[in-house]
């Protein structure tokens, strides 16, 4: 590429004027110099520029979890360099933007790239950030509705790098080319970062070093939720919570669509189908059940409305580039659309929960926040729409510069709200639209899938994909939520769902009923096992979601993290982890008959004696490891985990290994010391396994309870004993 010599210090300060004035008139990019320097930002982690008038012009990151000062220059022989260029027309429309290039070596894999459809294996694809309304979204949809500007890339050695562009524009990620990943971005000179790691698990903690963590979640959070569009009225929902508790089916939570809100108009209740949302939670509490409701963020451009004219006096809405108030169709008609890039009109926004919360609701559903505008093409707002940020997102911009992230400043706002409404309450959100760095805020779903068996393939790498992208809080619409579907497809769906880190059934409005019991009692009976499943393995999805709070690995992971070296891992995506201890195969075909690529090593086969069922995964230990699981409950908190089973698999040195976390389950109690983090150990001594309590820390008191163990060996061999917990128990190893 041409150098071209530094601007005068004149020249800066007209680009500056040109760059923050309203028109936003942009300079142009070929006119500033071009030589990529980079700076470390943290242990393998360099920041790269396209020149130092790059970084002059960039705006402040809204990926990054905090700003990140340079600690030194990249350092010497640093494995990735990209190649970086600014160009005034990036997309052969006259737009300006940086292109981007790392080229990486044969037999490299690629993953990541946030929330897209498809297979595991990113190789050979394209896709585009640019959070898009994609209701029943096909492979070859390049835009879904979040945007993660970032790649993985396990070289053959199983090292590894990942690459983020660090910008809020619209970013094609093109992969078509072997040897070459290629970032197209539009709009201002942005940082490239670089994470280098000895193996794909620590480039993906570096990223959450980066982009921060979850927070822990509430414990009802990770069993079974239940919804479909919609539940109305609120009876309706109260016999859907009845038939789950008459038919001993576990699930923790009940959803209310659109149709509880009166005439579509945000923070309200319809009178006739909802006339007591507060008696209604409160009997949903009362039999087990939390209940989350959802808030888009449109608010009907209606003079009288309340929140419309709050919004109106304290002029919290997105205008139009020329100044005028901004008015986009949705559910209710005409609507108005907070302007989040302002922390004031975040305040406002957060204050609006108070009420609503105070009615009982437990957790809340963001949807609609790409924001998705119907009758438009674009399905969104125009993109020169004008925001008002504040200064530390960069000041005022266009809407081309803030869609990918409306959705994560929306979410940010809704927690503080909810946070502030319930403060001794951990707050639950999930949102349809974000950006990376947004999981500190919510949790997400696939959006609005198809009941396809293309769709349900999806479900596990896409699930794995997001997660690998620094979301460990997603899965799919258990049953689709477009179209119908049939039995057999519903029974395999809710077999795998059952075991992804959110699990929750949903449907369209207008399709045929999708609880477990719909479609007969055969059905039902699959379902029940799959939901008792994830029950029994509580302690340990618990323990993985304390694990992802703290350094951000995903809690289902692709199966080559077991072994990044082995080929013939890189593309399985009908299997995953959970954690780094179990395995899960599901049946994602008609015929269930595709053989599952299983990771060098002890892998025992195992089930929870419920059968061959042909629905559900099979599962398997690895040995070394120690899996925590307990009883079947109705829903998390119904009883306190006694017994407590301990699953084993030794290795071939005859030991094994594993951590128990708990705490309250709710509340930050947790932060202050109340939790217990126990290892246990295994160790053969000749005909005798014994398990010991081989650490423990926090002040949480965990019951007196029983302590069994259940051994698991080759050819589904087992062997059971019982004790206490916290006393060494003995298994004997009848040959």
């Amino acid at each position: 590429m041409t150098k071209i010599g530094r601007l005068s210090a004149r020249s800066l300060a007209l680009l500056l004027v040109l760059v923050f004035s309203p028109s936003f008139a942009a300079p142009s990019q070929a006119a500033l110099s071009q030589a990529v320097t980079g700076e470390q930002i943290a242990p393998g982690v360099v920041r790269f520029w396209a020149g130092a008038d790059a970084k002059a012009f960039a705006l402040p990151s809204i990926s990054l979890q905090r700003a990140f000062p340079a600690t030194g220059p990249a350092p010497a022989g640093f494995a990735v360099e990209p190649m970086i260029e600014l160009v005034d027309d990036i997309t052969g429309e006259g737009t300006a933007g940086q292109r981007t290039v790392i080229e990486y070596a044969p037999g490299t894999s690629l993953y990541g790239t946030g929330e897209v459809p498809g297979q595991l294996l990113r190789n050979g694809r394209r896709n585009v950030t640019w959070n898009t309304d994609a209701y029943g979204y096909g492979n070859d949809a390049p835009s879904l509705y979040q945007s993660h500007p970032w790649v993985l890339a396990v070289r053959a050695d199983g090292s590894s790098f990942g690459v983020l562009a660090d910008t809020t524009y619209r970013v094609e990620c093109d992969l078509r080319e072997t040897g070459r990943i290629v970032f197209n971005a539009e709009g201002r000179p942005h940082a490239v970062i670089v994470i280098e790691g000895a193996t794909p698990q620590d480039v993906v903690k570096g990223l959450a070093t980066l982009t921060g963590t979850i927070a822990m979640p509430p414990k009802w959070a990770i069993g079974y939720h239940q919804c479909r569009y919609s539940y109305y009225p609120q009876s309706r929902g109260l016999e859907i919570a009845q038939e789950f508790r008459k038919r001993r089916i576990p699930a923790d939570v009940l959803w209310h669509y659109i149709d509880y809100i009166d005439g579509f108009r945000t923070f309200t209740f319809e009178p006739e189908g909802f006339p007591d949302p507060a008696g209604h939670n409160a009997t949903l509490h009362e039999m087990g059940f939390k209940a989350i409701w959802m808030i888009n963020p449109g608010v009907k451009a209606e003079e009288g409305y309340w929140i419309y004219d709050e919004g109106e006096a304290g002029d919290h809405w997105v205008k139009r580039a020329d100044g005028s108030p901004y008015r986009g169709e949705v559910w209710p008609g005409m609507c108005a659309f907070p302007d989040f890039t302002r922390a004031e009109t975040r305040e406002w926004w957060a204050g609006l929960y108070k009420d609503f919360m105070a009615t009982g609701i437990d957790g809340v559903w963001n949807d609609m926040n790409e924001p998705a505008i119907f009758n438009v093409a674009s399905k969104t707002m125009p993109e020169d729409n004008l925001h008002r940020a504040d200064s530390e997102l960069g000041g005022p911009g266009p809407h081309a510069r803030f869609h990918n992230v409306y959705g994560k400043l929306m979410v940010e706002a809704s927690r503080e709200g909810i946070m502030a409404a319930n403060p001794d309450k951990r707050p639950f959100v999930l949102s349809r639209a974000n950006f990376i760095g947004g999981h500190r805020y919510a949790a997400t779903w696939s959006g609005d899938n198809v009941a396809s068996w293309d769709h349900l393939e999806w479900s596990v790498p896409m699930t794995l994909n997001l997660g690998l992208s620094g979301n460990p809080f997603n899965g799919p619409d258990i049953g689709g939520f477009a179209g119908n579907g049939d039995a057999e497809m519903f029974a395999r769906w809710m077999g795998v769902g059952a075991m992804l880190p959110f699990a929750r059934g949903h449907t369209g409005k207008g399709n045929i009923d999708k609880e477990p019991w719909s479609f007969g009692a055969d059905v039902e009976a699959s379902c029940r096992r799959a939901i008792e499943r994830r029950y029994m393995l509580m302690p340990f999805f618990y323990t993985l979601f304390r694990e992802a709070s703290i350094n951000g690995m995903p809690v289902a992971r692709p199966l080559f993290f077991a072994d990044p070296v082995d080929p013939a891992l890189r593309s399985e995506d009908d299997a995953f982890l959970l954690g780094s201890d179990l395995i899960v195969a599901a049946r994602l075909t008609p015929e269930a008959d595709r053989a599952v690529v299983l990771p060098n090593g002890i892998w025992n086969a195992f089930d929870f004696n419920d059968g061959e069922d042909i629905n559900l995964p099979r599962l398997f230990l690895r040995g070394g490891a120690i899996v925590p699981t307990g009883p079947v409950t109705q829903h998390v908190d119904e009883k306190p985990l006694d017994p407590l089973t301990l699953l084993v698999a030794l290795d071939e040195n005859g030991s094994a290994e594993g951590v128990l976390y708990e705490d309250a389950g709710e509340g930050y109690r947790y932060r202050e010391g109340e939790y217990s983090l126990r290892t246990y150990r295994a160790e053969r001594r000749g005909d005798r396994v014994v398990v010991s309590l081989a650490a423990s820390e926090g002040d949480f008191a965990t019951p007196d309870r029983e302590l069994r163990v259940r051994v698991i060996g080759p050819d589904r061999r087992e062997w059971l004993g019982a004790g206490r917990d916290g006393a060494d128990v003995a298994v004997e190893m009848m040959r």
